[in-house]
């Protein structure tokens, strides 16, 4: 059986088509806190966070665009999820 856990804090960033930049900031930041040009954060419910996850869908080109968000349920359990192109060459986040 699988055990659900409840994320209740995200880190988001983001790397988009300039063409995009708008359109993902304004979504980030009706359910995060802007922290630095593509870094939001903050507490957010689950139903929040699958609201977020699709109407960023909705938006980015999965092929281009790169969306990372890690989700925190304190300071040291946390999940990584990625949206659209995982960059493969690039550096490692470490927490």
């Amino acid at each position: 059986m699988k055990k659900n856990i409840n994320f209740n804090y995200m880190f988001l960033f983001y790397d988009v088509n300039e063409k995009r930049v708008q359109k993902v900031f304004k979504i980030c930041k009706k359910y995060l806190s802007h922290f630095q040009k593509s870094v939001f954060r903050g507490e957010i419910t689950p139903s929040n966070m699958i609201a977020l996850r699709n109407d960023l869908k909705r938006v980015i080109d999965k092929e281009e665009d790169f969306v990372c968000m890690i989700k925190m349920m304190n300071e040291t359990v946390f999940g990584e999820e990625i949206l659209g192109n995982k960059r493969e060459n690039g550096e490692s986040l470490i927490l």
